[in-house]
């Protein structure tokens, strides 16, 4: 499954290059305000700016509806469980720059719905930034209820996950949470007994240092304003991509959002929210506008620049600064009383959808993940109980995210381990609004040939959409389109991705965390021969997880509506 409207864009533009190689951006540079201590010739500053281009060279959020994995994979069949009574099936998928945990989140959400399986998700992004932010946001996902109340815990998620600037209490909880994981990354067996959800046993070592220094940043580890100006970085990085038109900027904003965002189907986004996060960075604003004056650390990455001839490390933002973070939750819902129009404009803001559909989803993974675990453990305790005195282990966790190297996307299909691993392959490009129809449907047919060189076939049939591009293998039959789940929430992909050419950040928009005296990582990459067989890693499932059509179990339909983005 290939997506266009996730964040794996420039990754997989490099891979699919025919022309040149991407010309080299120019950087904005502020004040230099530390010096790495770890290398004495090395100095670290902040920049303004990425490539140039709206998007920017790193992702923080998902430019596309979250889904349903378990919509989009083979079903389990319950025949082939008479003999399997103490095992659950299992679901396992790797994600290519998903991001921000959105997809993750949404079929854990919906899982109470399906039939019981056990998930593994492999996780692959281009930097460290982007796992951490993982880390933390399911870390307040499946914080304790007791210790934070639902809608504390969705209104510090939307701060955290969308917004440039925070509230001193939400600040606080991030310094908190990172200073919490910084101590665990170190400790593995402190942090299997504490997030048993969580696996980093596939990063190497330096990586796992890099992502212990990125909490330490955000917990404070560097102190003061300068640390990270959020404030000015953002209105440079607005400076350089608007250019001349800078001074007229809330026309820009209102043209952009109606002229790109309404017309490929976001209409529920109001000018008066997209032009304060196009001015501000605050996406959601759910107190006094007065009270978001806080940087918000976990939208800052690192990366090498040349300056006077000399590489040196530094922090900025480089994030999107087009479309924001209104797409993920905010443009679709179950309750279409939220997408409701009145004299042809929609009634509730995309802010109000978010806000609402990010409670409802915390709220349903709640009431899945904790049963899960508290029946798993009262069913080991009383086979314990009839076989041995011993106490019984505790359950594992219903799930697990893996969090894979950042440089493994080329090498996954040549590990024995991962061969035939995976029901399900999801692969995200970048949705990017500046992007004309003709090289839509040019990336779109690069894609089609792609995967048709590494034997997979189109999925017929369905709704039409600009969203997904679903492939399933050839010589296997072909997924029903008759699944209700599939209508419920994740409509059916067919879709198309952005163009290799249009927004390759240059060569040094590779983001890196700044780790002294420990060299980057490279960035993700993928080739196009690569590509074709990290595809072929998604196999079709055997045995208990075989599709049989007269079995399948599907969640109630629900009504949402198909997104034109």
């Amino acid at each position: 499954m290939i997506e266009k409207g996730g964040d794996y864009g420039q990754q997989l533009r490099r891979g699919l290059r025919t022309s040149a190689q991407p010309r080299a951006g120019r950087e904005g540079v502020s004040r230099v305000i530390w010096k790495d201590k770890g290398c004495a010739d090395r100095t670290a500053m902040t920049t303004p700016a990425g490539s140039g281009t709206g998007f920017g060279s790193v992702s923080w959020w998902g430019l596309s509806p979250a889904v349903d994995l378990q919509a989009e994979s083979p079903p389990v069949d319950p025949d082939s469980q008479a003999d399997t009574e103490h095992e659950t099936p299992e679901l396992n998928v790797l994600l290519l720059g998903s991001v921000d945990g959105r997809h993750l989140l949404r079929t854990l959400a919906r899982a109470a719905l399906w039939p019981r399986r056990r998930f593994h998700f492999y996780v692959l992004e281009n930097n460290l930034e982007a796992v951490a932010r993982h880390v933390l946001i399911f870390s307040l996902a499946l914080e304790d209820p007791e210790k934070m109340g639902l809608q504390e815990r969705s209104e510090t998620f939307l701060e955290v996950w969308g917004n440039a600037l925070l509230r001193p209490p939400v600040a606080a909880f991030v310094r908190a949470q990172a200073g919490r994981l910084a101590h665990l990354v170190p400790e593995p067996d402190r942090l299997a007994e504490q997030l048993p959800w969580l696996s980093l046993g596939a990063l190497k070592f330096r990586e796992r240092d890099a992502l212990e220094a990125v909490f330490r940043f955000w917990a404070g580890g560097e102190k003061g304003p300068e640390a990270f100006p959020m404030s000015r970085l953002w209105d440079s990085r607005l400076r350089q991509y608007l250019g001349s038109r800078y001074d007229a900027r809330r026309g820009v904003s209102d043209w952009d959002l109606h002229m790109k965002l309404h017309d490929r189907g976001a209409r529920v986004i109001h000018t008066r929210e997209f032009r304060r996060w196009r001015d501000t960075g605050v996406a959601f604003e759910l107190r006094d506008s007065s009270a978001y004056h806080v940087p918000n650390r976990t939208l800052a990455s690192g990366r090498l620049l040349s300056l006077r001839g000399e590489r040196v490390a530094a922090r900025g933002y480089w994030g999107d600064i087009a479309t924001g973070p209104f797409v993920a939750f905010g443009i679709e819902a179950d309750d279409e009383t939220l997408l409701k129009t009145s004299n042809g404009q929609p009634v509730k803001t995309a802010g109000e959808i978010t806000e609402h559909n990010v409670a409802e989803l915390f709220r349903e993974m709640a009431a899945w993940v904790r049963p899960r675990a508290a029946q798993g453990d009262s069913e080991q305790v009383q086979g314990g109980a009839e076989e041995s005195p011993e106490p019984a282990a505790p359950a594992p966790e219903p799930f697990t995210v893996h969090f894979l190297s950042l440089g493994s996307a080329h090498t996954l299909h040549h590990k024995s381990c991962y061969k035939g691993q995976f029901q399900l392959l999801y692969v995200a490009c970048g949705f990017l609004v500046d992007l004309r129809q003709e090289q839509l449907q040019a990336f779109s047919s690069r894609v089609g040939e792609l995967a048709q060189a590494a034997g997979f076939a189109p999925q017929l049939g369905g709704k039409p959409s600009d969203i997904f591009a679903r492939f399933y293998k050839a010589g296997d039959s072909a997924p029903s389109h008759e699944d209700p789940a599939v209508e419920s929430g994740t409509p059916p992909p067919e879709l198309l991705a952005p163009p290799i050419e249009a927004t390759d950040p240059p060569p040094e928009d590779r983001t890196q965390p700044l780790e002294p005296g420990t060299p980057p990582s490279e960035p993700l990459k993928l080739t196009s021969d690569s590509q074709a067989s990290l595809l072929e890693a998604s196999v079709p499932p055997t045995g208990s997880q075989a599709p049989k059509s007269e079995n399948q179990t599907v969640p109630p339909e629900t009504k949402s509506p198909t997104p034109e983005i």
